[in-house]
């Protein structure tokens, strides 16, 4: 197995003190956001061998297994990150494989450079996530129920918000949602600011409920997305509880640590919260306008002390181990590619002593075997 040396990605939103803390280090005094752990071409982990992606292009039957090959082809489907959210990030939702495939073949055919702003689609895959908290981690993941919603807007007294909670009452509550999301994001700039401020503002003065959206405001002033995250389920998590974000489901995260794993792409539709380009009618296309519970998961036991996050898709599975000292050591090997991720404690895995933060991967078929006392995630596709 191959120890990796990954990149942290210093975005904006990034919190820069949690991943140092976790690796132990001393922080840069710059925002820290995501380190990642894979062989995506932006940031492919590093190995003795060369970077991940080059050790995979080398001998792909070797390190992923003839069988993730030919489901997937010859790269790693999954991307594991460890995620810290100082700030809150962008509002957004994800294509589904359909949309995906036609959105980037559409981008390539009007020539739309891989790098441009405005650029929906850099590849042709889905992004389906999983994110799994270490830490209390903050969030919205799903439409409230259109009625809920409303009495959100409607407790801050703020009379701009009237028409989004008259639209909110109509029926059916599919369309209700679709209505007044997108009166939201194509309403004149201006007359938006003014109710975010507005909004904002009543945000602040009430608190309780109300107070992460005052600090949407504060953070993104005048920015749509403030009133469009009022639409959307508050989540908390709490340690080893996790969330599935599935295809065309409006999610942000606002705080916390987290382990997040994902399909191999890089397709964002974002709906608000961010300087970025906003694609109204492409998000809106993509957009599943379905209320109901976030569905918090929490990891399912099996008999050889794994515990496995389930979600429906083939191209990630993620799974965790709580290892004791003196406890026997546990047998992960697999004919799959598996990337494993010490998260607290001090775990061995073959030749590699690993702390927090620290990771290997292992080839399809290698083996593997993990002792001490810590905790593992252990990432891998679905067989």
């Amino acid at each position: 197995m191959d120890r990796l040396d990954n990149t942290v990605r210093p975005y904006a939103w990034g919190s820069p003190t949690a991943i140092p803390e976790l690796l132990g280090v001393e922080p840069t005094g710059e925002p820290q956001a995501e380190m990642w752990m894979g062989a995506h071409p932006g940031a492919p982990s590093r190995t003795a061998r060369g970077t991940l992606a080059e050790v995979i292009a080398a001998d792909p039957e070797r390190e992923l297994g003839k069988d993730t090959v030919a489901r997937f082809g010859p790269r790693l489907p999954f991307l594991l990150k460890i995620l810290a959210a100082g700030a809150p990030l962008s509002l957004q939702v994800h294509p589904d494989l359909k949309q995906a495939r036609e959105g980037y073949d559409d981008e390539e055919r009007r020539g739309v450079p891989l790098d441009a702003p405005h650029r929906n689609y850099k590849d042709a895959n889905h992004k389906p996530e999983l994110i799994c908290a270490l830490t209390e981690f903050d969030g919205l993941c799903g439409f409230r129920e259109p009625a809920h919603a409303a009495d959100l807007l409607a407790g801050l007294g703020v009379d701009s918000l009237k028409p989004y909670v008259d639209l909110l009452h109509a029926h059916p509550e599919d369309a209700a949602l679709r209505e007044v999301l997108t009166a939201i994001l194509t309403a004149d700039p201006d007359a938006m600011a003014r109710t975010v401020a507005e909004t904002g503002a009543a945000c602040a003065r009430l608190g309780g409920d109300y107070a992460p959206y005052a600090d949407l405001a504060h953070h993104y002033p005048g920015d749509p997305g403030v009133l469009a995250a009022m639409l959307l389920n508050h989540v908390r998590l709490q340690p080893g509880e996790a969330l599935f974000l599935g295809a065309g489901v409006p999610h942000a995260y606002f705080s916390g640590l987290g382990v997040e794993i994902m399909a191999n792409s890089d397709n964002v539709l974002r709906c608000g919260l961010t300087l970025k380009h906003v694609d109204v009618p492409e998000l809106l296309r993509v957009v599943r306008f379905e209320a109901g519970d976030p569905g918090v998961l929490r990891p399912e036991a099996a008999p050889d002390g794994e515990e496995v996050y389930e979600t429906p898709i083939d191209e990630f599975r993620l799974s965790r181990y709580a290892l004791s000292e003196g406890g026997a050591a546990q047998d992960l090997t697999r004919n799959t590619p598996q990337i494993l991720l010490c998260t607290a404690g001090t775990v061995r895995a073959g030749g590699h002593e690993l702390g927090p933060g620290r990771s290997v991967f292992v080839p399809a078929g290698e083996k593997a075997e993990v002792s001490g006392a810590g905790t593992v995630f252990r990432a891998t596709v679905r067989v």
